[in-house]
């Protein structure tokens, strides 16, 4: 297995999970937010408030279409989903895994510091339409999906028990 690619909603545990699960298998980790941040030498939230939902978007799938690397556990964001180039490089480098966490622990976890978070929409939106809008192309560009229940060490858990029984065409 070559790279492991977390994708799914803000909030979800993509950065915390990642970040264990490749010290568990010896893996480099990337944060594509952070790279995004480095890249523009600014928070994502000021990204989206001054440049606009579109150009992060479009600033995000670059990242993610441009992005090389092996041995990772990559965690992207969110909305990494809506560029076609990006996800089709990040398949091409190996496993998308769609951590899957139920709206109502979402709703929790978000309702209050979305912006703070940079989570990208293109009006106002609550959790909810946001999940409802993204969950198929989740969907569609995940190879696995783990449904994540309890904390992040379970959800590690679950995540290399399911990856070791999975081997990639």
């Amino acid at each position: 297995m070559d790279n492991i690619i977390l994708i799914g909603m803000p909030g979800t545990g993509k950065s915390t999970v990642g970040v264990v699960l490749a010290k568990l298998l010896g893996y480099d980790f990337i944060d594509t937010d952070i790279v995004i941040s480095n890249k523009e030498k600014r928070p994502l939230s000021q990204i989206i408030a001054e440049d606009g939902y579109n150009r992060f978007i479009e600033i995000e799938g670059e990242v993610g279409a441009e992005l090389k690397c092996s041995r990772c556990v990559i965690a992207t964001g969110g909305s990494m989903v809506f560029s076609e180039n990006a996800m089709n490089n990040l398949k091409s480098l190996g496993t998308l895994v769609w951590l899957d966490t139920p709206l109502e622990v979402l709703e929790e976890r978000l309702s209050k510091n979305m912006m703070e978070r940079g989570v990208a929409t293109p009006r106002k939106m609550t959790v909810k339409e946001i999940f409802e809008v993204r969950e198929p192309l989740y969907c569609r560009w995940s190879e696995l999906r783990l449904p994540c229940r309890g904390d992040a060490e379970q959800v590690v858990e679950d995540l290399r028990k399911m990856l070791f029984g999975y081997q990639k065409a």
